[in-house]
């Protein structure tokens, strides 16, 4: 009897101490969080430093001390979860990026946008694949195991440090070289449309907002596509149904967020909330947000898709029929909610970036880490080229007006927004089902 209490008692005092040491992290994470948008606020006059780029940079540092505290063994507060990122942080910088997004120049722009953001992610991914696939056979690399890839990911840090988190369990074989397509082919304009003023250049600031957002939904899609398939034995058969996957994906995700959408505009303004209170009418918008990305990964549709048009909907429609006071609310809200999953993704990246483990394969095999990243990097400026320039010639084809058409240099500026890698390449490498 006395032992039985005694382990009781014990497991009390364990659980006790691991509910505390969550607790202190969260109070650290928190602590920090706060401290990346203060510092973000006194460098905002600065045009080649925001809230990301500083985030980063704390949480390398936060990552050097916890290091040394620990004696090596560790670098991180939090332990990342995909579910955590797929759920609860990925809806709302989606969502909110619909929801802001300037409809007139992006509807405007909208054929250009979807070469960019949809065809040109599909060359990207393909350019990216063949290569890789040419490139790691020739350097008979075979099969590479979760070591090589980790090791893939540390060497290229600063390029697509985003995907540092890769996790420990996954491994990609030769066969999956389409998946490694789909992870590089997801980009980040955050920080190019930090040096961009959207007044000032509508037409680039929209191109590179709009393919960047179709591109990240695109990838996601494309991704999914890919794991339903064997790949490793191509057949016109095997492309024509990943073909159908991939365009069914598309346009029931789209078209869900559109009904979601639609819906709720249709519920508020019959219903008319505001004449009671105006928090069921912000309530319900962002409860039906999120029902949109729930129902899609429920219905194994592109969640992101769904949730940024259910974004572009309701911000035409349903903001139109709520209370001022509800719109002014409903605007700083979501922001405020894609603003604070942004900066605890980039955190949480930048302590995760000296992930003990993963260094120690790269020490393990330096020079096979540095030749494919090497080969990886070189493949995604080879990629990002195959489809800005020869996409934008066609898209200049239909303009009429030279005010309207996508000059050389802008051209240039689009190719090299696309070269960063973020939140979403990070939630792919994460993915463990592949």
């Amino acid at each position: 009897m006395d032992s039985y209490v005694t382990s009781v008692v014990s497991r009390l005092q364990m659980l006790y101490t691991s509910d505390h040491s969550s607790v202190v992290s969260m109070n650290l994470f928190v602590a920090l969080l706060c401290t990346c948008i203060v510092i973000g606020h006194l460098l905002e006059e600065n045009r080649w430093m925001n809230e990301s780029i500083t985030a980063l940079i704390i949480g390398v540092c936060t990552g050097v001390v916890i290091l040394l505290i620990s004696g090596g063994r560790s670098s991180r507060l939090l332990v990342f979860s995909e579910d955590l990122f797929f759920i609860y942080l990925l809806p709302p910088i989606i969502f909110n990026a619909g929801f802001q997004v300037k409809k007139k120049q992006f509807f405007r722009n909208f054929i250009t946008i979807m070469l960019y953001g949809a065809v040109g992610t599909l060359i990207c991914c393909c350019v990216i694949s063949v290569g890789a696939t040419l490139a790691f056979k020739k350097m008979d690399i075979g099969s590479l195991d979760v070591g090589d890839y980790l090791g893939i990911f540390v060497t290229s840090t600063f390029f697509v440090v985003s995907i540092l988190s890769f996790s420990q369990s996954l491994v990609l074989l030769c066969c999956y070289f389409p998946a490694i397509g789909a992870i590089f082919a997801a980009t980040d304009s955050v920080c190019t449309l930090q040096v961009l003023n959207q007044d000032e250049t509508p037409l680039l600031y929209s191109l590179v907002f709009g393919e960047g957002v179709v591109n990240d939904a695109t990838s996601v899609v494309l991704f999914n596509a890919i794991q339903s398939f064997d790949l490793s034995h191509i057949s016109p058969r095997i492309a024509g149904q990943f073909v159908g996957s991939f365009l069914y994906l598309f346009f029931t995700s789209t078209m869900l967020g559109v009904f979601t959408g639609l819906l709720t505009a249709y519920i508020i303004k019959k219903l008319y909330f505001g004449r009671h209170s105006t928090d069921r009418e912000v309530a319900l918008m962002m409860l039906m947000a999120y029902l949109s990305y729930m129902l899609a990964e429920l219905f194994y549709l592109s969640g992101i898709l769904t949730v940024f048009f259910c974004g572009i909907v309701m911000s035409h429609y349903a903001w139109h029929n709520v209370t001022e006071s509800s719109r002014v609310t409903t605007k700083h809200a979501f922001a405020t909610l894609s603003f604070v999953a942004e900066i605890f993704i980039f955190l949480y990246v930048g302590m995760d970036a000296l992930d003990i483990e993963k260094w120690s394969f790269v020490s393990d095999s330096p020079g096979t880490s540095i030749a494919v990243s090497s080969v990886l990097l070189a493949l995604v400026l080879i990629g990002r080229a195959a489809f800005v320039f020869p996409l934008s010639f066609v898209s200049n084809l239909s303009k009429k007006s030279a005010n309207e058409k996508i000059g050389f240099k802008q051209q240039i500026i689009i190719w090299w927004a696309g070269l960063m890698r973020g939140a979403v390449s990070m939630a792919l490498a994460y993915n463990k089902v592949i």
